[in-house]
């Protein structure tokens, strides 16, 4: 399926519900409820746009899987999909970020996991354990595993994920989305350097997060 258009076709049944309430308050000539749906027609079709990205196609570099804010980087021990010392960067997104995920490397999809949850707040820690999530994990051609998460906020009722066990798939490629705020972590094994800091932005597909050593 293709996901390159401007507007992703998951946003396409909010986009008409809102043109529709507006189009009725107009139509009564019901001046300020008119005003206040066509903004929020404007939002929900800016949350759901879809621009293109150049990523860099090395195969040094691991790139941003989400848009977003940096709001954590940590050691951690994983014994679930992955095992052994990972770092984890987590990147909260809030609604004003694009949604739409992409892969952070070359690879094929080893597995995939969906967990439902609560809808915590995304930018707590507890949100990663709770939350309602989805599991991805891509064994490289180094034969790495690196996993990344998606992870449902408190508004978000609905994870998005295209890509299915056992696809090849290339860095940068839209792989997903999670609907209204969201966070996404992602699990880097030790030998690659990390290129970002807490607090910093970051843009899906083109910010690279670490390199290979």
């Amino acid at each position: 399926m293709n996901h390159e258009s401007y507007i992703v076709r998951e946003g396409l049944p909010f986009i008409l519900i809102s043109l529709t309430i507006t189009f009725i308050f107009a139509v009564f000539e019901l001046f300020w409820l008119t005003i206040f749906f066509s903004l929020v027609t404007i939002f929900v079709v800016a949350f759901f746009r879809n621009p293109q990205r150049e990523s860099p196609q090395d195969e040094g570099s691991v790139v941003s899987p989400a848009d977003g804010k940096i709001i954590k980087i940590d050691n951690v021990t994983e014994s679930g999909l992955i095992r052994g010392e990972f770092m984890m960067i987590s990147i909260f997104m809030n609604v004003f970020n694009v949604h739409v995920n992409r892969i952070p490397c070359a690879g094929k999809i080893w597995a995939i996991d969906y967990k439902e949850g609560k809808f915590l707040r995304a930018d707590l820690d507890k949100a990663s354990i709770h939350n309602e999530r989805n599991y991805l994990v891509i064994r490289t051609g180094r034969n790495e595993e690196i996993m990344f998460v998606q992870i449902a906020g408190l508004i978000a009722r609905r994870i998005v994920c295209w890509v299915k066990t056992g696809m090849a798939v290339k860095k940068g490629e839209r792989f997903g989305l999670i609907r209204f705020g969201s966070r996404v972590d992602i699990y880097l094994p030790h030998g690659i350097d990390i290129q970002v800091e807490l607090g910093q932005k970051v843009r899906a597909g083109e910010t690279v997060l670490g390199v290979r050593k």
